[in-house]
């Protein structure tokens, strides 16, 4: 036995100076024509074709002497297959867009005297916006106090001949319908002068501002728009084949892939009418701004479950190898052995695939170190550690 190993070894060191371009030793002598180079080249050839099959021979007669000592285990490791929860999931892009985008706008019209807010400003309800012109209404007040302060002037003379029962009942009510009607128009005018001050209507951020200072606001045109951060929809067109999967209150995860963040959402509402140019209906998902990260024209991408299965066999996808005809397999452990196991897949998640045929509860399943293994491979296992 030993002899076979020493003529092993020795062959082997020949193989490797061959392969390592040794040059000869100068009592071989290397020639300096060409063709005696190529007949040297020949020989070595030949030389070391010669060594191979040796090494051939010695290593089939090793293996018979001593087969033991040509195997060895190779470390693997495995978890028993279990019946378990299976789900399967289908992505689709998505866009947030703003829920309530409100204008505020001018009810009377007229030049812009300010504008208190700037692009980009948060905006509570009920903040003073801007203002415009009222130099008009302003001088009308003006004239109806002075014509209502002589109104009450009369007023108050003519009540108080009337309550002496002087004068006549018709000097009196004439002076008191005057005074009347003068307090009634200056209540409508401060109404419509209160028109001037524009004030937004809901909280939020603003968004544009469409009429500057200095510039004609017309009644009802939009001087800003106002968009509330705070209430925004996460939008995602699905085909029309998940119809009878999706229900409103279902849960869907939300990837942020600009912002690297991951979240769980509720479907609030599912769109009414199917797009018949694509065949897609929409599905929304409320949201708030998650502290300002969250703003309108983000792209997500929304995962919906499309199956869910209890009690089946479903393997880690990365452990799936293939032949070259295509039939998919792994490897099982069993007495010490790599036993290769043809499958048939059913579905796959990102991380799992359901094995529908070829695999069996309570067979221990190589997770680890399958590749490379051979049908019969000594493996030595140890339970899988997820890390």
């Amino acid at each position: 036995m030993n002899q076979i190993f020493k003529g092993l070894a020795i062959t082997l060191l020949g193989i490797t100076l061959l392969a390592c371009g040794q040059k000869p030793t100068q009592e071989e002598g290397i020639p300096e024509d060409v063709d005696g180079v190529r007949a040297l080249l020949k020989t070595k050839k030949k030389e070391a074709s010669a060594l191979t099959l040796e090494i051939e021979e010695l290593t089939k007669k090793l293996e018979q002497l001593d087969p033991e000592s040509m195997k060895k285990a190779v470390m693997v490791q495995t978890e028993a297959i279990e019946p378990r929860l299976f789900e399967s999931f289908s992505t689709f892009q998505a866009n947030v867009i703003a829920d309530e985008i409100a204008s505020a706008s001018s009810q009377m019209g007229g030049t812009l005297t300010s504008l208190n807010v700037t692009e980009g400003a948060y905006v509570s309800k009920g903040q003073l916006i801007a203002t415009t012109n009222s130099e008009t209404l302003d001088n009308q007040r003006i004239e109806i106090e002075t014509s209502l302060k002589l109104a009450k002037n009369v007023y108050e003379r003519q009540k108080r001949l009337w309550d002496q029962n002087i004068g006549s009942e018709l000097q009196y009510l004439e002076a008191k319908n005057n005074k009347e009607r003068l307090e009634k128009s200056l209540a409508t005018l401060g109404s419509q002068i209160k028109l001037k001050n524009v004030y937004s209507p809901i909280s939020g951020v603003v968004e544009n501002i469409l009429i500057k200072q200095g510039e004609l606001a017309s009644p009802g045109f939009p001087i800003v728009q106002i968009l509330n951060t705070n209430k925004l929809v996460i939008s995602a067109d699905v085909p029309d084949s998940y119809l009878s999967k999706v229900k409103r209150g279902n849960r869907v995860e939300v990837n942020f892939p600009a912002l690297d963040l991951k979240t769980t959402k509720v479907i609030t509402k599912l769109g009414n009418q199917i797009d018949p140019s694509n065949r897609t209906f929409a599905v929304e998902m409320a949201t708030g701004s998650m502290g300002g990260k969250i703003k309108p024209n983000l792209l997500a991408e929304v995962q919906i479950k499309e199956e869910s299965l209890k009690d089946v066999i479903s393997v880690p996808t990365n452990i799936i190898q293939q032949e070259v005809n295509g039939d998919n397999y792994i490897f099982i452990e069993k007495d010490g052995k790599a036993l290769k196991q043809k499958i048939t897949l059913g579905l796959s998640n990102d991380d799992r695939t359901l094995i529908e045929d070829g695999l069996s509860i309570g067979q221990k399943l190589i997770v680890v170190g399958g590749f490379g293994l051979e049908n019969g491979s000594l493996v030595e296992a140890k339970p899988f550690v997820a890390e």
